[in-house]
C-alpha cells in the first residue's frame, strides 16, 4: 500500500527541486530482514530524530502497514507526532520525560522509559489522575553511563514501581549498547552479563516484564543468536532499518538497501572567466573558464558548509565538483565538463544517479563526523517524498 506525504505545513509542498525522496520498496524490504535477523526477538522500529531525517511520519505509516507493532522515539514530542499523524501502534519514548510531559504520555497512550525516581512518580501521578494505568519500560545502565538506574540503585526504583503499582504496568526491562559497533569489545559481555543479572532482580521483586531487550542495530547485525542466548524477546534497529551500517565490519550481515536520496536541481548557470572568485570570501577561483551551476541548497538545508570546495554531486550520471562556499541557501558546482548541462536538470546530493553512488559515509568523512549525524542534519525544510 502507498502512501502520499501528508500536507501538514507549507515546507512540505516540494515547490523547489530540492527534496529527500525516501524508497517504500526499500524500507519494508530492509524491515523483512531485521525481522529476519531478530529471529524468535520482535522488532521495535526505531523512528526518532525523524527517523534519522528519513521522515518520522511517512516512515512509522509504511513499516506500520508492513507488519511493524512497536516503534522508539527519543522524545514524548516525535510520540505525539506520530499519534497525531494517525499512528496506532504502542510507541516507546527512550529518552525519558521531564516536567509536563507525563500528562502527555497517558493522553496519547505512550509508553514510559523509567530510570529515575520522579520518573515513576511523575508517571503514577498523572495516570491516577488519568484513571487509566500507564505502561512503562524500567532501563538499567549496564555500562554506557548515559542513561539508566545504576545497578546499585535498581532494588530502591523496583520498591517505588510495587508502590506505584495499578498505576504503572512494568512491560519492559531494557538497556543499551555501548559498544556493540566495535568488534569483539570487552565491554559488550559485561554489559549482557549485568543485564542477565539485573533482570534476575526484577523477577525477584515479583515483576514479570512481557519485553526484555538492549540490542539495537550493531547488537542485532553484530551478534547474531543474541536472542538465543540471553533472556531478550525484543530488539530495537534504527540506522539498518534505513539502509545503513553502524560500521563497515557490519556490512554485508543483511543485505541492505539506502532508503534516502536526496536531489536538488540547477536553477541558474553561468560562465565565469578564469581567475573569478566564487562565492562567500573567494575561497576558491576558477582556474579556467568555468561554467558554474547554482543549486538551492544549503546548510540552512543540513547541507553542511564542510562541503564547500570539498563536495561532490551527481548529474548527469557525473561527478561535479561544489565550488566556493556553501551558503545558507544555495552552493555551487563546476560543470563545465558536463556539456549539455541546462536548468532544471535533476541534481544528487545523497545517493545514486546512474552508475555513481554518494554515500552518507563519504559525505561523513568530508565533514569530519558519522553517517548517522549527515541524515539527520537534513533540514525540516527539506520535504520528505514517498516513492516506490
Amino acid at each position: 500500500m502507498a502512501f502520499s506525504a501528508p500536507k501538514r505545513r507549507a515546507l512540505d509542498l516540494p515547490i523547489r527541486p530540492t527534496r529527500v525522496e525516501i524508497s517504500e520498496g526499500a524500507l519494508r524490504r530492509n524491515f523483512a530482514r531485521a525481522t529476519e535477523a531478530a529471529g524468535p526477538a520482535q522488532v521495535l522500529a526505531v523512528v526518532k530524530a525523524n527517523a534519522y531525517g528519513h521522515g518520522a511520519v511517512q516512515v512509522a505509516r509504511v513499516l506500520e502497514d508492513a507488519g511493524a507493532t512497536l516503534f522508539g522515539v527519543a522524545l514524548v514530542e516525535e510520540g505525539v507526532e506520530l499519534r497525531h499523524a494517525g499512528v496506532k501502534s504502542p510507541i516507546l519514548v527512550m529518552g525519558g520525560s521531564y516536567d509536563g510531559g507525563y500528562g502527555l504520555m497517558v493522553e496519547h497512550r505512550l509508553t514510559a522509559t523509567l530510570f529515575r525516581r520522579e520518573h515513576v512518580e511523575g508517571l503514577a501521578q498523572a495516570a491516577r489522575a488519568a484513571g487509566v494505568a500507564a505502561t512503562a519500560h524500567l532501563k538499567l545502565d549496564t555500562g554506557m553511563s548515559r542513561l539508566g538506574v545504576s545497578p546499585d540503585e535498581l532494588g530502591e526504583l523496583l520498591g517505588l514501581l510495587r508502590a506505584a503499582r495499578g498505576a504503572v504496568e512494568l512491560e519492559g526491562f531494557m538497556s543499551h549498547f555501548a559498544n556493540a559497533d566495535l568488534e569483539d569489545d570487552p565491554l559488550t559481555p559485561r554489559q549482557v552479563a549485568r543485564f542477565r543479572e539485573g533482570l534476575r532482580q526484577v523477577r525477584d521483586a515479583g515483576f514479570n516484564p512481557r519485553y526484555r531487550h538492549l540490542a539495537n542495530s550493531a547488537g542485532l547485525l553484530g551478534l547474531p543468536g543474541l536472542a538465543d542466548g540471553l533472556d531478550i524477546n525484543l530488539v530495537r534497529p534504527g540506522l539498518m532499518l534505513y539502509g545503513l551500517t553502524p560500521d563497515a565490519w557490519l556490512d554485508g550481515r543483511q543485505p541492505l538497501e539506502p532508503v534516502l536520496t536526496w536531489k536538488t536541481g540547477v536553477i541558474h548557470l553561468k560562465t565565469v572567466p578564469k581567475g573569478t572568485a566564487v562565492s562567500y570570501g573567494g575561497i576558491w577561483t576558477a582556474p579556467r573558464d568555468t561554467v558554474v551551476a547554482t543549486l538551492p541548497v544549503g546548510y540552512a538545508d543540513g547541507y553542511s558548509r564542510d562541503f564547500s570546495s570539498k563536495g561532490e554531486v551527481l548529474l548527469r550520471g557525473r561527478r561535479a565538483p561544489i565550488v566556493g562556499r556553501v551558503t545558507m541557501d544555495m552552493c555551487m558546482a563546476d560543470v563545465t565538463d558536463l556539456p549539455g548541462t541546462r536548468v532544471g536538470d535533476e541534481v544528487v546530493l545523497l545517493g545514486g544517479q546512474g552508475a555513481e553512488q554518494l554515500r552518507a559515509e563519504a559525505l561523513g568523512a568530508i565533514a569530519n563526523t558519522l553517517h548517522y549525524e549527515v541524515l539527520c542534519r537534513i533540514g525540516a525544510r527539506v520535504p520528505r517524498l514517498l516513492v516506490p
